[in-house]
């Protein structure tokens, strides 16, 4: 009862439980030992850090509002998260000032140069040591085309994603089984659950009720991305239909499960967060051939042909289907960073900086400046759309990296400069 990390334990199973209060510190020294078990300062607001970037961008004019400031109209690609207006901001105007192109795209996290040392990885080397894992880099499905990287740790190296839910959900419940044994489990509609069910209530027992309504908020969670996994691998290997739309030789058809999986990928990310199993965590959307269905409805463009629309309004049309389901899903992660709460009781999205950006501007013109950035949580001042593209008071124009700047900072990490970044933004969020 003395570990703040505790697991339960069955035959080739290791689950991470959630942040309980039963396996807290004594109230007396609990803050300032906690911080200090975790490599973070006692005074850093935040201790987690997301990282959520898609290949593609997202179409400016259907997110962009037309009036900065807290009294910003609601856009097409901001109503999904409507309900959480006070939870996050917006920024138009921020970018690396790097070269277009698909090939910079790249940029996103590392600034200017890419294969700079990523934001995450940089965050992951301060706080990530204490965790099981000290930064998961993830990818909702397979990049086909060039295997492009989002996430470089020192020296240049390009890190590989987990791609696929079933192989992050073995790592995360770090099941003996291979693959094709994981993917069976996840079929029968059988549960890692199962197999320390006996421990579970043991436990239950001796916890408090607020715990024990934390645990069962915690497995009902798990076993609903078991089920939603099951039937993503159910159809792993179905025929994809194709629809009345020629695609051109150099971008072939891709699995059109994408946004399922990024889907899942989010479940499982709020679960690694509320075990405290990772604190530091990337998913990269990639953006190919896929032909998605949405709403029971098949698109007729590719989501690569769409985001290079030529201004073709069908095009853009089916683009911002694309891009508010991404809304839609980052809403959903976001709702559930509020509803899960720590050891203390209180949301994970206090304490967790989520961003939610890309390294392409506009993929229609392959221009990577004013880049769409939104970040949630991590206790900074949000409800606010800020036009950061202008000229600040003192002559100050924000960079991306700016906004690095202050994220590192607010984890208790510090930071002078990202790249050619020298300000920091702390004036606007904190």
């Amino acid at each position: 009862m003395q570990s703040r990390r505790n697991f339960l334990r069955g035959t080739g199973t290791l689950i991470a439980l959630p942040m309980l209060e039963s396996f807290s510190l004594p109230a007396s020294s609990a803050g300032l030992a906690a911080d200090t078990a975790s490599g973070m300062p006692a005074a850093a607001p935040a201790k987690r850090l997301v990282c959520i970037g898609t290949y593609l961008g997202l179409h400016a004019p259907a997110i962009y509002p037309k009036t900065p400031g807290p009294e910003y109209e609601t856009t097409p690609l901001l109503e999904p998260l409507a309900r959480h207006r006070s939870d996050f901001t917006l920024f138009s105007g921020l970018d690396h000032r790097s070269a277009g192109g698909h090939q910079n795209w790249a940029n996103f996290l590392c600034g200017k140069d890419i294969g700079a040392m990523t934001l995450d990885q940089r965050v992951a080397a301060e706080i990530g040591g204490t965790t099981r894992f000290s930064s998961l880099v993830l990818a909702a499905g397979p990049n086909n085309i060039g295997g492009r990287a989002m996430c470089f740790g020192e020296g240049g190296v390009a890190l590989p994603a987990i791609n696929r839910p079933s192989v992050l959900y073995k790592k995360m419940f770090a099941s003996d089984a291979d693959r094709q044994r994981t993917e069976y489990l996840l079929q029968s509609g059988k549960s890692a659950l199962d197999r320390v069910r006996d421990d579970a209530e043991a436990m239950r027992q001796r916890v408090t009720a607020a715990d024990r309504a934390k645990l069962d908020e915690y497995f009902t969670a798990v076993r609903e991305v078991e089920v939603r996994m099951g039937k993503q691998v159910e159809h792993l290997h179905d025929v994809v239909p194709v629809p009345d739309y020629q695609l051109p030789d150099a971008d072939p058809l891709a699995l059109n499960q994408m946004l399922e999986s990024e889907a899942i990928m989010l479940d499982l990310m709020a679960i690694a967060l509320q075990t405290d199993s990772c604190r530091v965590l990337s998913l990269q959307l990639p953006g190919e051939s896929e032909v998605f269905t949405i709403d029971g409805e098949m698109l007729k463009f590719s989501y690569h042909s769409m985001s290079h629309h030529g201004n073709d309004p069908v095009k853009i049309a089916e683009l911002v289907k694309v891009d508010t389901q991404h809304m839609r899903l980052f809403a959903r992660f976001i709702e559930q960073l509020k509803s899960k709460t720590d050891a203390e009781g209180r949301p994970l999205l206090e304490s967790t900086i989520v961003m939610w950006g890309s390294g392409m501007g506009d993929a229609s013109r392959h221009a990577n400046l004013n880049i769409p950035t939104l970040v949630a949580g991590g206790g900074f001042k949000h409800g606010r759309f800020l036009a950061t593209g202008a000229p600040q008071p003192g002559g100050k124009k924000y960079l991306l990296g700016d906004l690095f700047i202050t994220m590192q900072r607010q984890l208790g990490i510090e930071c002078d400069r990202f790249c050619q970044a020298r300000h920091g933004m702390a004036e606007l969020l904190t």
